[in-house]
């Protein structure tokens, strides 16, 4: 019987990397103390779950691997068409071909914990990464669909290399001379395109935080310029700031 303390093997099991999973289960196994075959058993669900995981990500490249010619592919999200105040932002990430980054999604489906984590992973991994906004005086100025397309190009123009295929969440982009392929729900089917959807996030997110600790008043940290109850009521309390949309608070103000 292995003479760690049952404490120590914790430890060890509490600081271990998922690519030391099989050699733990291996060194303890044929313990026999119930506390060791529990961290075992432990240990051998995590490494279903990453299994399962790992089967979600290459679920996740169908589209990456049906354009595989195309040398560099780009996937493209925006958020932020629906707030009241805040820019919209767009981000547009090409990943490489042999991408093996866990957990990307849908960022609506991460916590922002996870988003952080993968925003960090996305950002050193990627070949190029590119982000776009514009601001709530320009979402007046010529509509939120204009100004989400403006966003999405500005990303795009900033990708060194150039894309050679764009695959978008849902939306074919005006004025973009690169070949498109519009996927619905695109964030929650393609690898590179739930990227996109967490580097856009991320960056709003952020953003959203530095105005709220300028403007406290309209909690922008907790709502990121969604219209919640609170932001509500202090907008008609208040006023607007010089980051609402005048076009989507007429019905508060």
């Amino acid at each position: 019987m292995n003479n760690k303390k049952i404490g120590e093997i914790k430890s060890e099991f509490q600081l271990m990397s998922d690519r030391d999973l099989s050699s733990f289960i291996q060194a303890y196994e044929e313990d026999p103390r119930a506390g060791v075959q529990s961290l075992v058993a432990q240990a051998k669900k995590r490494i279903e779950k990453l299994e399962a995981e790992i089967l979600r990500i290459e679920n996740l490249k169908i589209f990456e691997r049906k354009y595989a010619d195309y040398e560099y592919i780009c996937g493209i999200d925006e958020v932020g068409r629906g707030p009241l105040a805040g820019p919209v932002v767009a981000a547009a990430v090409i990943l490489p071909k042999d991408c093996q980054i866990l957990y990307i999604n849908d960022s609506k489906k991460l916590s922002a914990k996870k988003r952080e984590e993968l925003y960090d992973v996305i950002m050193e991994e990627a070949v190029a990464v590119g982000i776009g906004m514009r601001s709530p005086q320009r979402i007046d100025e010529i509509n939120i669909l204009q100004a989400t397309y403006e966003a999405m190009r500005e990303a795009i123009g900033k990708l060194h290399p150039q894309p050679t295929l764009l695959l978008n969440d849902a939306v074919t982009i005006p004025e973009v001379s690169i070949r498109q392929v519009p996927i619905i729900k695109g964030d929650a089917k393609s690898i590179s395109i739930g990227a996109a959807s967490i580097i856009a996030k991320v960056t709003r997110d952020r953003l959203m935080v530095e105005y709220d600790k300028i403007m406290p008043e309209y909690d922008f940290a907790s709502n990121k310029g969604y219209g919640s109850a609170a932001h509500i009521e202090a907008l008609k309390k208040y006023g607007p700031t010089p980051i609402h949309r005048r076009s989507f608070i007429g019905h508060f103000v």
